[in-house]
């Protein structure tokens, strides 16, 4: 069979519909999905608003990830040719209601009806998030949600260390890293932001020269304070989520109770000698750090690491399943561990998940959730520790 009597048998297979009804239906907001089967640079220079980008060579591939079989589906390429032939192919895959759109995106910019031209990666970003591209999950969109996110890492430490590198690995575009440290040398046994030739330096530069040699597209915000009651409101407002790595209780309740207020998303890690956890809690969705624990310790009950020590591999596990959880967010993927805390045991090598609910009645995120933040006690360090029988 030639091109001819190929296109001829698929104008016979596939109902062809003019860019004027498939207008009306973009305007009555049918229930109908616009596929877009033309290839990146044609993507790039516009498209109909609301259209899925499958390019051709793709569409068996990709279409089932992001285009149920019972949908109304319309495809169009530039001319409307290639539509044809893709509608051919989702009739096999067993899509039994597709159009092809006559004409294609040439007809429908040059009849004046509205198109938009989309944000897109340059050539070396491609290149360089190539294999997030990949993942059906994450793709270009996905990959331009974590270049356009802003988040904001508090502690530049053992937990922050690993946190930060992956997030700017994975390209979020504005990291702001909040620590009012320098680097000891006790610090680089676990904190691998941080290099001995940087002993005294302040840790969010040092943290800045790290991420920028690893990544140079990403913006990283240094804020040299200790974040506090008095700086913490103005400074969340300025991130689409919040990484906790602080390593006292102070602070974990300051940020929780800011997230609330703000209605932040929040990813919370703390570490102790062999042991970590790791959660999140979404505002007003599912519990906070309150719920989970409604009163910081007793003093005693929550030796600081210099007393106690950790294990300065521990931060690079628990710091990793923060970062997938702040990608996870910004993403919009997957379930992420709100009301849910994972505890884990590194001289065992295993991992505990344990539920805990919303408190309704609860000050921070109950029926009547707080609206201004209370003072706070000053309680070191990682995680709430039972005294010993």
């Amino acid at each position: 069979m030639n091109k001819s009597e190929l296109l001829a048998q698929a104008r016979k297979d596939i109902p062809e519909i003019s860019v004027e009804e498939v207008r009306k239906l973009v305007d009555a907001k049918a229930n109908v999905k616009l596929v877009d089967v033309r290839e990146q640079a044609e993507f790039d220079e516009g498209y109909v608003p609301g259209a899925t980008f499958i390019p051709r060579g793709f569409l068996e591939l990709r279409i089932e990830d992001k285009v149920p079989r019972d949908s109304d589906v319309i495809i169009y390429c530039a001319g409307g040719t290639r539509s044809l032939l893709a509608g051919e192919t989702l009739k096999r895959m067993g899509y039994t209601n597709v159009r092809s759109m006559a004409g294609g995106f040439t007809k429908w910019k040059d009849a004046g009806n509205p198109w938009q031209k989309p944000q897109s990666l340059t050539a070396a970003q491609r290149n360089r998030y190539s294999r997030h591209l990949l993942i059906p999950e994450v793709g270009e969109a996905g990959q331009l949600k974590l270049l356009n996110a802003k988040v904001l890492c508090i502690g530049a430490g053992a937990l922050g260390s690993p946190v930060a590198l992956y997030l700017a690995a994975a390209g979020v575009g504005t990291i702001g890293i909040a620590d009012a440290d320098t680097v000891d040398e006790s610090n680089l046994q676990r904190q691998i932001l941080h290099t001995t030739d940087r002993v005294g330096t302040p840790k969010t530069e040092s943290a800045k020269a790290t991420l920028n040699a690893l990544n140079p597209e990403v913006k990283v915000i240094e804020h040299r304070v200790r974040v506090d009651r008095d700086n913490a409101m103005e400074l969340f407002k300025q991130y689409d989520l919040i990484v906790d790595g602080s390593d006292n209780f102070s602070t974990r309740y300051l940020v929780n109770d800011v997230c609330v207020i703000l209605n932040k998303p929040q990813v919370h890690g703390s570490i102790f000698r062999f042991d970590g956890q790791v959660t999140t809690f979404v505002p007003h969705q599912g519990p906070c750090y309150r719920c989970l624990f409604p009163e910081p310790p007793p003093p005693e009950f929550a030796p600081s690491c210099q007393e106690a020590g950790v294990l300065g591999v521990l931060p690079g596990v628990i710091g990793v399943m923060e970062a997938i959880e702040a990608i996870k967010i910004i993403l919009g993927k997957g379930t992420t561990l709100s009301g849910r805390l994972i505890a884990y045991d590194a001289l065992k090598q295993t991992f505990r998940e344990l539920k805990f609910k919303r408190d309704p009645d609860y000050l921070a995120c109950g029926k009547h959730p707080m609206t201004e933040l209370p003072e706070y006690t000053e309680v070191s360090c990682s995680m709430p520790v039972r005294k010993s029988a």
